[in-house]
């Protein structure tokens, strides 16, 4: 009797740093590792239990001839946090909506990477046209605020499993979560959230928190940034072993996916067919 096959690890032929540190963590694990580097990869694949890192343009067109449940968070998620979380007022609104602002203004896509987030001077200097850029696309856009230092934190059936800080007034500044100053505080204020807004977001899940600054009275309080799908974040600092273990049930077998994650799975918007490697 022919054992089973090996659970995969796929990732795109794009190394990043996070990549190769999972990669090496699925390996421990006794998963196989594959790289989606030619158009014949997806087709050897068929029939195993595939679980996916990497973006996701990608991940649309692999999704179906897998059988991928890819999780992420509800578009509205941030904009529906009640202010207490967030510190400042963000709508979830469409590109075309947004063209109009006459005010500085941040705006980010709510989950993929269509355009840079960042702080626009007005709604002219936001992009118009590209892959999957139109005036319906939908747009977080929010208050300019100034985060002194902010989190990545990995998110597994409610509680963190590991994290890292990632920047100071927005410039690059790794650490590990693990003995940092903050931990204590970051910790306390994601676990309410998370204890708070329980079932908003999906058990596998990537959240951004930060200490925001009033610009006015320099008066701090913590903040959620964003929340994002594990398959497509960087790890920075954060234990790779946890790290991997968000990005398996957030990218897994689509069959797996648990009754209270299915309101979660990623809707394909690439129709399948052979990846662009």
């Amino acid at each position: 009797m022919n054992a089973p096959a090996r659970a995969v690890l796929l990732t795109t032929a794009q190394e990043t740093s996070t990549a190769l540190l999972i990669a090496e963590a699925a390996r421990r694990r006794g998963l196989e590792h594959v790289v989606l580097d030619g158009p014949d990869v997806v087709d050897a694949l068929a029939g195993r239990a595939v679980h996916w890192y990497g973006g996701p343009l990608a991940a649309d067109r692999v999704a179906a001839r897998l059988g991928l449940g890819l999780l992420e968070p509800a578009d509205a998620w941030l904009a529906e946090l009640p202010e207490e979380f967030t510190g400042r007022r963000i709508t979830l609104t469409t590109l075309s909506q947004a063209w109009s602002a006459g005010r500085p203004l941040f705006v980010k896509p709510p989950s993929d990477k269509q355009f840079p987030a960042a702080v626009y001077a007005d709604g002219t200097r936001l992009p118009r046209e590209g892959e999957r850029i139109g005036p319906g696309t939908p747009v977080l856009v929010s208050e300019v605020v100034t985060f002194a230092v902010e989190y990545r934190l990995f998110v597994l059936d409610g509680r963190v499993t590991t994290g890292s800080r990632y920047a100071r007034f927005g410039r690059l500044d790794v650490a590990a979560l693990e003995g940092d100053p903050a931990e204590r505080e970051v910790r306390a204020f994601t676990d309410t959230l998370l204890h708070g807004r329980r079932g908003s977001l999906p058990s596998a899940v990537v959240v951004d928190v930060g200490l925001s600054q009033d610009p006015d009275t320099g008066g701090e309080r913590w903040a959620v940034v964003e929340a994002n799908m594990p398959w497509f974040a960087h790890g920075y600092a954060a234990d790779p072993d946890r790290v991997l273990e968000v990005v398996l049930r957030a990218a897994g077998p689509r069959d797996l996916v648990a009754p209270g994650d299915r309101g979660f799975l990623r809707t394909v918007s690439a129709p399948a067919g052979a990846p662009d490697v």
